[in-house]
This record gives structure tokens, C-alpha cells and sequence, in this order.
């Protein structure tokens, strides 16, 4: 029967550390493993993990390419299935969606950034929304089930 206090490591999974600078006896005497000559012999030696020994650094070897626009609009997309879902569900009843209403209901994370109504999917509903941007597509679903799309 096993005690916890009886529990030992299996044989060689556990290795004592290496105790350098410590003589010759110890096996590690001289330049305590350290190699001869160079930078990293001496004390107080460091590098950054990155620092290839003067040799051209990766990140200036690989070649740049690309463009990203710093004025570009990312916005939250809520599809028109979705908007149904709620609808069948009775979640949504006759009511102006806003970015608040949005946000209650879960479909976009954050009031503070841009909206965008898209096409995907079939609106049976008679919906108003109020949203910064919207597909065509999306706009003629809304307008052929009655409801109405406003842009901010």
C-alpha cells in the first residue's frame, strides 16, 4: 500500500543540479562550463535572445512587402439570419435597433465602433434599424419586408 509520504521519483527522472565554480573535484573546475575564450565567458555576459553576433538580424534579412492602411473602417458585422433568429424567437418586436438595442441583444460587441447590415439571409420582419453602413442587398431585404434602414 502507497502512503503519500512513502512516494518517491522513479529512478533517473531527477537530476541534481549542475554546481560549477566549485573546484576541480566537482568535475566542473576551470572555466566552470563556460568554454574557453568569447563574450559568454565572462561575467556579467549577456545578449538579447534576438542578437545574432553581429551578423544581419532576421528581421532585417527577410524582405518587406505590403501596406496596411491606418484609415481603414473595421466594422461589426450583423447579418440578416441572425436579425430573423431573433425575430422568430420574439426577442425583437417592433422597436428602432440601434447600436444599444444591438449591443442588449448580443449581436455586436461594442457601441463605440461602426456598424454594418449585410445581405445574408431572408427577413420576413418589418424592422427599423440604425446602423452607420449597409449593403444593397441588405437594404432592398429590409425595404421588401416593409421595414426601413438608416444610415448615421
Amino acid at each position: 500500500m502507497d502512503i503519500l509520504s512513502n512516494l518517491k521519483y522513479a529512478k533517473g527522472s531527477k537530476k541534481n543540479r549542475k554546481r560549477v565554480g566549485r573546484g576541480e573535484g566537482s568535475g566542473h573546475g576551470n572555466q566552470s562550463t563556460r568554454g574557453m575564450n568569447g563574450q559568454l565567458s565572462r561575467a556579467g555576459a549577456k545578449h538579447k535572445a534576438w542578437f545574432e553576433g553581429g551578423q544581419m538580424p532576421l528581421q532585417r534579412r527577410i524582405p518587406k512587402f505590403g501596406f496596411t492602411n491606418i484609415f481603414k473602417i473595421k466594422y461589426q458585422i450583423v447579418n440578416l439570419n441572425s436579425l430573423q433568429k431573433l425575430v422568430e424567437n420574439k426577442t425583437i418586436k417592433d422597436q428602432v435597433l440601434n447600436s444599444i438595442e444591438l449591443k442588449k441583444l448580443g449581436l455586436i460587441s461594442s457601441t463605440k465602433k461602426p456598424i454594418k447590415i449585410l445581405g445574408k439571409g431572408d427577413l420576413k420582419a418589418k424592422i427599423n434599424i440604425e446602423v452607420n453602413a449597409y449593403s444593397k442587398s441588405a437594404q432592398q431585404k429590409i425595404e421588401a419586408a416593409g421595414g426601413t434602414i438608416t444610415k448615421l
